[in-house]
């Protein structure tokens, strides 16, 4: 068993909820594209701000950057994927529109990241249990396009 403390907890709690939102709205988004994806799939975006304010409390708290990155990240890349998808409503993702798929991609990825590899400082056993997440996550968002 491995040793954490309540900030270890929160982070810990708050990066498996991401990814098994991320799950859920990946394994909907492609069949229900007009019910759920256009209508509610702004709520991942949304997920950023409880992201932002467990970050402010882990950095006031004094964990390291690599705990409350991910949240700060998390932000820019809600709301540059807000921006893209739902105010300008621009269709990048078929065909790929680079200048929008390259800042979304590098973002996405970067606030995955962030919630994954801190994991392991915490307990490698974290880190393997994510990656299988990822790996879900990961399969269900590219045939859900």
């Amino acid at each position: 068993m491995f040793t954490a403390d309540q900030f270890d907890i929160i982070f810990i709690f708050w990066a498996f909820f991401f990814q098994l939102a991320l799950i859920f709205h990946f394994t909907f988004r492609k069949k229900f594209f007009k019910s759920y994806t256009m209508k509610r799939g702004f709520w991942i975006y949304a997920l950023c701000i409880p992201g932002a304010i467990i970050s402010l409390i882990l950095f006031i708290n004094g964990k390291s950057w690599s705990f409350w990155l991910g949240g700060f990240i998390f932000v820019i890349y809600a709301a540059f994927g807000y921006w893209a998808d739902y105010i300008k409503k621009i269709k990048w993702r078929k065909p790929v529109v680079l200048p929008i798929f390259i800042p979304y991609v590098i973002l996405y990825l970067g606030t995955v990241m962030f919630y994954w590899f801190p994991l392991a400082l915490i307990d490698r056993s974290l880190w393997f249990y994510y990656a299988i997440l990822f790996v879900i996550s990961t399969i269900l968002n590219l045939t859900s396009h």
